[in-house]
């Protein structure tokens, strides 16, 4: 994810950029650019760091004056965080200059095919490959830079939010959009583009937001054009009122990041598995697996090394692997792995997880495990970050930008991964029917419209939140797949609401906690359908005789449950090894609304770092 400003009209550019960069720096993070346009002069500035390196650096480079610029703050997908990856990019003509957000995922056919035809790239990026297109397109047709980025985005394959000007155009921006945000506000002959309406809100309360596959040509003294990408049919404006203030706008009107992070996960789990599960083919294409699918197919074992919530993720995962791929799999937290003198061996497959991919622990763990010949495979959210660098192949997560500290995204995001992963595995195995893989594959496709669904229950959960957030000691209980999913709930109570909870397999309570149980302690229970249901009804008669509180968190229509429980939070019904990717939502809002209510920092918890880089 990353942040997009525009601006043509009659006020200087450069300060209403830099500023509109400022308020999108939570989309982006590792490098940052600018291009201005007088007229006569093309100025870019670009620096891998921060906006305000960006602010630096533009104040000896370039001057300002320009009426008309384009800026981005990135979050790197294709090419490590440098200066020659920063955007803005332009083509080999250096007429035609772009800020993208999203990811092309044909840009590597598409690179070939330029290539051949003679263009020559500075970056890595796929952003540079657009613009090349763009600019080979206009050439090769005759035609004007809106006609030729319409065209060039029907051969695209992907998602996108985009700002192109032509230099021989100096009163033109166009602009279009792929399931990537972007606002444009409206002015006394002028126009605002951004990734969201921070940027824009104190110069005017009128926008229009792009829809997907819509694509638009913003002239000076000129009406705005709306067309739709495929069709070139003409699109009415629908121009909206902006009412929100600029510190809700800057959060996408939610609370906190958190609360946005949560309500991102459709999306951010869409993103994850995009040009990799190929239903209607019965395809898992991931390049990190098949590259090396012998050496997973003949490794003795997978150890999994992960820290924190990574860890849990890694948890369900060895569910999965076992289950479906049967392959033995152990999960290990790095802090623990690195010291303790394991046993690896060159047949051993690691498995390291990590959002950040900084994480100390598990950067160590890494290392150890190579050194010992194992062959490393990375999961991790952050493009360029060290544990993409250290393993030897590996997949992104794609979740984007995860700015509040307790993951929520991070973990359904690894989960499809690590899923799709497993199902690949199955198949080339041949350890699952092709009649079951391809059912697995059309469920995980429908998860994000079930999350989608599960999240509509917040209110309920506000209400529930509300009763037991006195609480000073909660029990979280799940039976397999759904054993890690209470582990990760009673994390995310301890994280940001600092209440006492732990996370046990149903079945351990008898062995122990169940001492605990009295009328003052909530349990959590995660009792969905498939699974051992009959068996985790049973444990619940179990508290129920000893006055426990009862939270359960159940299948659309279940019944049993709804009996014995004290309340219950529905989830819409999937496959066993897909709920957890269900199950973990309620209990993350169950534990926001809590903290919220206790008046805690949900976003920034005491003591907690977003990555943990140190020992």
């Amino acid at each position: 994810m990353c942040g997009i400003v525009g601006y043509i009209g009659h006020r200087e550019a450069y300060p209403i950029i830099i500023e509109g960069l400022k308020r999108l720096e939570y989309r982006g993070y590792d490098s940052a650019g600018i291009a201005l346009f007088d007229g006569t002069d093309l100025k870019v500035s670009k620096t891998k760091g921060k906006v305000v390196d960006l602010e630096n650096r533009v104040a000896t480079e370039i001057s300002t004056n320009a009426k008309l610029g384009i800026g981005h703050t990135r979050w790197a997908t294709h090419g490590v965080p440098n200066d020659i990856n920063a955007h803005p990019h332009y083509s080999n003509s250096g007429n035609l200059v772009i800020i993208h957000n999203g990811i092309i995922e044909n840009y590597d056919a598409l690179k070939k095919e330029l290539t051949a035809r003679g263009y020559t790239f500075k970056s890595d990026t796929d952003t540079e490959v657009l613009i090349n297109l763009i600019e080979d397109v206009k050439l090769k047709e005759n035609v004007k830079l809106g006609k030729a980025v319409q065209i060039a985005l029907n051969q695209v394959i992907g998602a996108y939010s985009i700002a192109v000007f032509d230099k021989n155009k100096p009163d033109e921006i166009v602009i279009a959009r792929l399931g990537s945000p972007l606002a444009v506000g409206i002015g006394d002959n002028e126009f605002f583009i951004a990734s969201d309406a921070s940027p824009f809100i104190e110069y005017t309360k009128n926008a229009v937001y792009l829809e997907d596959e819509e694509m638009a040509i913003l002239r000076v003294n000129k009406d705005i054009k709306i067309r739709k990408i495929k069709d070139d049919t003409l699109v009415d404006p629908y121009v909206q009122e902006l009412q929100m203030n600029l510190e809700q706008i800057e959060k996408g009107g939610y609370e906190h990041f958190m609360l946005k992070e949560i309500h991102e996960q459709p999306n951010a789990i869409k993103d994850t598995y995009r040009g990799r599960l190929l239903v209607k083919d019965g395809i898992i294409r991931m390049s990190g697996i098949d590259d090396n699918i012998e050496k997973f197919l003949n490794a003795n074992r997978i150890i999994v090394v992960a820290c924190g919530t990574s860890w849990h993720a890694g948890l369900v995962a060895e569910y999965i692997f076992e289950d479906l791929a049967r392959i033995p799999v152990e999960v290990e937290y790095a802090s623990e792995f690195r010291y303790r003198n394991p046993v690896i061996t060159p047949n051993d497959i690691v498995i390291a997880i990590s959002q950040s991919g900084e994480t100390a622990d598990t950067l160590a763990a890494i290392k150890l495990a190579k050194a010992n010949g194992a062959f490393v495979f990375g999961v991790c959210n952050v493009v360029g970050s060290s544990i993409a660098r250290e393993t030897n192949a590996g997949a992104y997560t794609h979740a984007g930008p995860e700015i509040g500290v307790a993951s929520t995204k991070a973990f359904t995001t690894q989960i499809t991964v690590l899923t799709l992963i497993a199902l690949k595995l199955a198949k080339a195995k041949g350890s699952i029917s092709n009649s079951d893989y391809r059912y697995h594959l059309q469920e995980l496709e429908l998860i994000p419209d079930k999350v989608s669904k599960a999240l509509k229950s917040d209110e309920h959960i506000k209400a529930v939140a509300d009763i037991y957030k006195n609480a000073r000691n909660c029990l979280y209980l799940g039976r397999g797949y759904n054993f890690p999913v209470a582990l990760e709930g009673a994390l995310k109570l301890k994280e940001i609401s600092y209440i006492h909870a732990e996370g046990y397999p149903a079945a351990e309570m008898k062995h122990g906690p169940i001492a605990l149980i009295d009328e003052q302690m909530p349990v959590i229970v995660i009792a969905t359908k498939k699974g051992h249901y009959e068996k985790v009804v049973s444990n619940i008669q179990e508290i129920k005789s000893r006055k426990g509180k009862i939270i359960g968190i159940v299948t659309e229509g279940d019944i049993n449950v709804k009996e014995l429980a004290d309340h219950i939070i529905e989830v819409p019904e999937t496959l066993e090894p897909l709920s957890p990717l269900l199950t973990t939502i309620p209990l993350q809002l169950l534990s926001y609304h809590i903290a919220v209510m206790l008046g805690k920092n949900v976003d920034q918890p005491r003591n907690l770092a977003k990555s943990v880089t140190v020992e």
